[in-house]
């Protein structure tokens, strides 16, 4: 028998229903030096792309270093008219492409190619061509020689579920004349007679139970062979589920688990895990409430220290991951995740099945939380500093951003909104595309490590808020595979959470139903874990606005009053306050006034986007920066319910503005940078000062000036808006920079430690070029004067009353004898008066610990470089250097050490100018020095 072939059209079956009708080529057991003409039926698998011409051919290949499933030496430009995928269209929905494997695919010589793997789409990408489950579709190649092979054409599967007195065709291809055989059980049912190169059978289906159907291919000593089964489904148990039960994995006891999936409208369930080798077992066959509704099954004899996977295998033709999972395999990406991020996940089940699984285990580890007694600032208090994981730090994981919460105490924030932390589509996402919204994403580490993080957090009266998608799914949800219309891509009618099409403008993904009854149960129980289980402190809800069945795609209408709406978020509110009386709940909604006024009335906050304003003003433009005002007359809230922002993952970096388009006069141009990032100081002085919630984008302290739509190239493009961006600690290390930081901080802790500055009682002039804000309560009253123009300017001050005031950021005083004397101001300049002394804190450049010296000698430097530092432990590290721009141009040293001296020479390498050398190593200590290259 020869077991590697065997093995590798088990795997094909297995993993790609309907593969051989979607997609054939000619010759059928072709080598990776062969010429092949691959054709596709559009009418098979997800059929998503009927009636499209052109088809585009997305592919690659798969190797045996790569593994199973793995795509590589990738073709095809997705969403573009892409010349070298296109397909000859010739009718009836059958399209050709004709290629030579290794040159189409640039496969090295020596490298071993065993499937080509395929996804078909239109020009734009909207539609696409997969399995009938909405699986990647992979074909097998040949290695060639003399070796005899086989081809199941036909059943594709590698479990056929049928019925009595069903036929199953049976059709096979060999790559060369041999006797073949047919037998079911070990009874012969059909076998050739005479040597030939297919054998075709009509099985009838008689009788019920597990049927093992082999076929073998004979030529003189050698022999290969491949099987399936069919099983007949027993009947389906009505019987209620126990009382108490939820949707998903119900723990019940050490040993047992009872698995619940609500899925009306199918007709049988199995359970797919390693507990059955994924293989269809009438064991496994769920039973059905008497509401024909609700699928269940108690699966026991389980270790508890062990962690086991599984899917449901839903009417013989899906396969989904539960909707309800907590942690999901991924055949994809799981295999990117860094070890360290997250230490011995489990390995996806390759070859035994396709798309995601969930994982779990029977007993959860008990987290020990410390600062449950936490108190969470006032809403009006909040500093909140929005980051994402991936752009934030290196290691892009819970355990680092632990690490790095020094500098956010320091900096005085007391809350930092996570970006998406729950599973999504791939690994370099800004997370707005979820697929499994109860999970973490592993990406970002492990749920322990998450709570670590929450609850060191706390200790340091910091509030967590998440990111929540709560507007749609994308098509690697459960909920939109379990009702899919995979023709028209997109949820078919009978999808209980799902809208067939959007119900509101600029949706992406699926867009949920919020009045379903279905979906409000499936809402409530994903917010209640993220409170129990990880201890958030609030919510952000990304498009809230979408949360309607109203406006279809009306973009003018969209943000009137919408009743329903607001019903809704009312009562989402309310199952979180049940829990969590004062968690926050954020709204991502700009809609009518009228409708946010009601919100906040009713206790909710709502984002408040000042951007484009505070972005003109600090470019020296004409602006009004009344927006993040929650008093302002068209706002008209009564409660400080408004988070103002001036960046924000979404929009483009205020600094970015500066250096590209800011104004000039003389040599007073804001398009330098050191005049750029003072501009940053001014800006926030006008916005921290205004009361109300805050909130900043990650690394604005340090005036970021990398655009939001920068390529990972360097170049800048709106299709490049959601790549990584530099992640750059060095800039604390720079003297303008932390001079910004140093303002920041200044600016946050008059905020979170002075009551005035959540006062009701204010006035300002925001309008003009030259603006004011007066602030004032029983305590205390402050004035606040900034000239946001290119030029010199007299501002009146309108101070509170006559008598001695201080300026925050010098320490001078200034004794007021009329109120409204005439200050000059130069352009750009900025004061804070108040009318007692404040000292203002500083920030120092903090120590590394476990770094006892690092040193770069000589700096500046025109030729050779010693690098020298010496740690507390032996460790896995790199030394490497970076341009001024964050671009890393060489590396210096990878490996293992405590103490390192190493030279260089540096001559004909790296031309004049200001770099930064960067010390990382495995446990996550980053050190930084600026060198000075002459």
């Amino acid at each position: 028998m020869k077991i590697k072939i065997t093995f590798l059209f088990a795997y094909l079956f297995f993993a790609t229903i309907c593969s051989a009708q979607i997609v054939t080529i000619d010759p059928p057991f072709a080598t990776v030096d062969d010429e092949v003409t691959i054709t596709y039926d559009a009418t098979q698998g997800s059929a998503g792309l009927v009636g499209v011409a052109p088809v585009f051919m997305h592919s690659g290949v798969i190797t045996v270093a790569g593994g199973p499933g793995n795509w590589q030496y990738v073709q095809g430009n997705w969403g573009t008219y892409d010349a070298n995928g296109i397909m000859e269209d010739m009718g009836n929905n059958i399209h050709t492409k004709t290629i030579t494997i290794r040159d189409f695919y640039n496969v090295p010589m020596g490298e071993e190619v065993t499937e080509l793997a395929f996804v078909f789409r239109n020009e734009d990408g909207s539609l696409e061509g997969k399995t009938s489950d909405g699986q990647d579709i992979f074909i097998p190649l040949s290695e060639g020689g003399s070796e005899l092979q086989m081809n199941i054409v036909t059943p594709v599967e590698d479990v056929v579920i049928a019925n009595i007195g069903q036929t199953i065709p049976i059709s096979v291809n060999v790559s060369t004349d041999a006797d073949i055989q047919i037998s079911e059980n070990g009874t012969i049912l059909s076998e050739t007679t005479s040597p030939a190169s297919s054998i075709n059978y009509d099985l009838e289906v008689t009788s019920g139970g597990e049927h093992t159907i082999l076929i073998t291919a004979t030529v003189g000593a050698e022999t290969v062979s491949d099987s399936f089964l069919y099983i007949i489904n027993p009947s389906v148990v009505t019987a209620e589920p126990p009382a108490g039960t939820k949707n998903g994995i119900n723990q019940v006891d050490a040993n047992t688990v009872l698995l619940q999936l609500w899925a009306p409208y199918k007709n049988f369930v199995y359970v797919l895990g390693d507990f059955n080798n994924w293989q269809p077992n009438v064991d496994y066959f769920m039973q059905r409430s008497s509401d024909g509704s609700t699928w269940w099954i108690e699966i026991d004899g389980l270790d508890p220290n062990e962690e086991y996977a599984f899917q449901y295998y839903v009417n013989g033709s899906i396969k989904i991951a539960d909707p309800y999972s907590e942690k999901v395999l991924d055949p994809w990406n799981d295999q990117y995740i860094n070890e360290a991020t997250y230490p011995n996940l489990k390995p996806y089940p390759a070859g035994l099945t396709t798309g995601m699984v969930t994982a779990f285990k029977t007993q959860d580890e008990v987290f020990n939380w410390q600062n449950d007694n936490y108190d969470r600032p006032e809403k009006s208090d909040l500093v909140i500093y929005e980051l994402l994981l991936r752009d934030f730090i290196d290691r892009h994981d819970f355990q680092t951003l632990t690490d790095t919460l020094d500098y956010l105490e320091r900096l005085g924030i007391n809350a930092i909104e996570l970006m998406p932390v729950n599973e999504f589509e791939g690994n370099q996402s800004w997370g707005y595309n979820p697929s499994f919204h109860m999970a973490l994403d592993k990406y970002y580490g492990t749920p322990e490590a998450f709570k670590i993080l929450v609850d060191a957090c706390h200790e340091r009266g910091i509030a967590v808020i998440i990111d929540v998608v709560y507007n749609h799914a994308f098509s690697q949800s459960p909920l939109a595979q379990l009702y899919w219309d995979s023709a028209n891509f997109r949820p078919s009618p009978e999808n209980p959470w799902l809208n067939v099409t959007p119900k509101h403008p600029f949706n992406v993904g699926s867009d949920f139903n919020h009045e379903s009854q279905r979906t409000q149960e499936w809402m409530d129980q994903v917010m209640t874990h993220w409170i129990e289980e990880f201890h958030v402190d609030g919510f952000r809800f990304d498009l809230s606005k979408g949360f309607t069945q109203t406006f279809n795609n009306d973009v003018g209408a969209w943000s009137n009053y919408d009743a329903s709406r607001v019903e809704l978020l009312k009562r989402m509110a309310d199952v979180v306050w049940d829990l969590d009386p004062d968690f926050y709940v954020i709204l991502e909604h700009f809609a009518a006034a009228d409708e946010e006024r009601e919100l906040s009335d009713y206790g909710m906050m709502l984002w408040g986007n000042g951007v484009h304003e505070y972005n003109e003003a600090s470019m020296g433009w004409s602006s009004n920066l009344s927006g993040v005002d929650y008093q302002v007359s068209w706002r008209d809230m009564d409660d400080p319910h408004l988070v103002g922002y001036l960046e924000s993952h979404d929009e483009e970096r205020l600094n970015y503005k500066n250096l590209e388009f800011g104004n000039s006069n003389g040599a007073y141009d804001i398009q330098t940078m050191p005049i750029a990032l003072d501009r940053q100081e001014l800006a926030a002085t006008f916005f921290f000062t205004i009361p109300g919630p805050k909130m900043f984008w990650q690394f604005a302290e340090l005036g970021y000036h990398y655009s939001i739509n920068r390529c990972e190239d360097g170049t800048i493009s709106p299709d490049c808006r959601l790549s990584p961006k530099p992640i750059r600690w060095d800039y604390f290390y720079n003297e303008n920079r932390r001079d910004v930081y140093n303002t920041w901080a200044a600016l946050i802790y008059l905020k979170t430690n002075f009551p005035v500055f959540k006062t009701t009682d204010y006035n300002y002039n925001l309008f003009s070029k030259l603006k004011r804000i007066n602030l004032s309560d029983s305590d205390m009253h402050v004035t606040v004067l900034g000239n946001f123009d290119v030029q010199a300017g007299d501002i009146d001050p309108m101070f509170q009353e006559q008598g001695w005031w201080y300026e925050y950021f010098t320490g001078d005083s200034l004794n007021v004898t009329n109120v409204n004397m005439p200050i000059t101001l130069e352009a750009g300049e900025y004061r804070l008066y108040l009318d007692e002394k404040v000292e203002r804190p500083t920030v120092a450049v903090k120590e590394i610990k476990g770094l006892n010296h690092f040193t770069l000698s000589p700096n500046p430097s025109a030729g050779d470089l010693l690098v020298d530092f010496d740690l507390e432990k032996s460790e896995q590290l790199s030394l490497e250097i970076y341009d001024f721009y964050g671009n890393k141009v060489h590396s210096i040293f990878e490996g293992q050490e405590r103490q390192l001296n190493v030279s260089i020479n540096l001559e004909a390498k790296i031309p004049a100018g200001i770099y930064y050398v960067k010390l990382e190593t495995e446990s996550g200590l980053t050190a930084i020095r600026k060198w000075i290259v002459l």
